[in-house]
């Protein structure tokens, strides 16, 4: 079933242009965490309120979901939305499919479960899709890991076919959390997979480490093979897949629609969460380099913000917001939006939209607050309407944003 909400926002016609430095027109104006750490460029941090001024109504397309984290729109328009134990397929007017048979083993503790979802850039043709979940190990072992299938939809219920797994990080640890997990496919059709380092103690320090998988984005080939052109190949004692490290848990991947390049954000601890651009054989710090502290109030290492050969966040928040699924507006539905970056915030409770000027974030707005719930994924759909996921254990939904002309 579906629902009509009242969801209208941004009504303002004018955008609020930044002003410089750190201004009190910040849309963010909570005191910061980290309050001794300050940011290495200007607008780096705290971009003051730019409204787009489009309109939307929000629809409330299903409810009654377990855990859903990923979606992607398959070739006919409905969407294929992955739960906390399976995948299910979801049309326009709300119908929800029976659970996807075939998953396999997945381990559900705590943030585990099955995570991103994204179609083979060939999927018309093999009808092939790739998925990450929490893997199960010797227990109590778990890691990160992509599987790619066939969908089919041949029996009572759809299915996954020729089911393999492509990658499986290394090391597993007794911890379950931080997995990372989201999916891009670039446009020369290679994968990018994020991880996190796992946030235990064990595993926090591999994430500057060349021979672990954790704390990584990761580019492979669809077949799980590793590109020639990886920075790390025939590096001694470096993991070939790894595209860039120093990162705690990457939650969000999206490909710039103009310039092709992979954008992700990762979860910080208390502050610091960041958007970055990365670079081949990037090292983006962590946990060497932050603008967070630990949960206890102390600070990270030695709490410096900026080391030689580390690079910058393009921005970060603090207060964190918790950023997760996110996609870039391409679509000529709502031109004000055009060009914009949609993030979707846990802790933030709010759909963020970024005003960004190349690769600099220049403004900030923030969707659905009426709403107060976590949100775990943002998609845009054929029609330009923005699709969102809310977070929950079995009162989860999806959403529909849809601009007014």
């Amino acid at each position: 079933m579906r629902f009509l909400l009242i969801g209208l926002a941004g009504i303002l016609s004018g955008a609020v242009q930044p002003a410089a430095g750190e201004p009190s027109t910040s849309l963010e104006t909570r005191p910061r965490n980290a309050a001794a750490l300050e940011p290495a460029f200007k607008a780096q941090t705290r971009a003051p309120e730019m409204r787009a001024g489009v309109r939307f109504e929000t629809e409330q397309v299903a409810t009654g979901l377990n855990k859903p984290w990923g979606m992607t729109f398959l070739p006919d328009g409905r969407l294929l939305i992955t739960e906390r134990t399976t995948l299910r397929i979801i049309t326009s007017e709300g119908e929800v499919s029976a659970p996807v048979q075939g998953v396999p083993a997945v381990d559900i503790g705590d943030q585990g479960g099955v995570h991103d979802v994204v179609l083979d850039p060939d999927y018309a043709i093999n009808g092939l899709i790739y998925f990450t979940f929490s893997q199960p190990g010797e227990p109590p072992l778990t890691g990160s890991a992509v599987a790619r299938a066939r969908l089919s939809e041949d029996g009572d219920a759809p299915s996954l076919q020729d089911l393999t797994i492509i990658f499986s990080q290394q090391p597993k640890l007794d911890s379950r959390q931080h997995y990372g997990g989201r999916l891009a496919f670039d446009r020369q059709g290679r994968l990018y997979v994020t991880t996190g380092e796992r946030y235990v103690p064990e595993g926090r320090p591999q994430a500057q480490q060349l021979d672990s998988l954790l704390g990584k984005v990761v580019r492979i080939d669809r077949d799980g093979g590793v590109p020639p052109d990886n920075p790390f190949v025939g590096v001694a004692g470096a993991r070939p897949e790894i595209w860039s490290y120093g990162h705690r848990n990457v939650q969000g991947a999206a490909i710039h629609p103009v310039t092709g390049r992979l954008w992700t954000n990762e979860h910080g601890p208390r502050g610091g969460d960041e958007l970055n651009i990365p670079e081949s054989g990037g090292n983006y710090g962590w946990p060497i380099v932050t603008y967070g502290i630990e949960y206890t109030g102390e600070t990270i290492g030695a709490g410096i913000t900026q080391a030689e050969g580390m690079l910058q966040p393009i921005y970060y928040w603090d207060p964190v917001i918790a950023p997760s699924g996110m996609a870039f507006y391409d679509s000529d539905a709502a031109p004000a939006w055009k060009g914009s970056l949609f993030i979707a915030g846990l802790a933030g409770r709010h759909l963020a939209r970024l005003t960004l000027d190349g690769d600099r974030v220049v403004g900030e707005e923030r969707l659905l607050t009426e709403r107060k719930q976590r949100l775990r994924d943002v998609e845009v759909g054929p029609d330009g309407a923005l699709w969102v996921l809310t977070e929950g254990s079995s009162d989860a939904s999806l959403l529909k944003l849809t601009p007014i002309p």
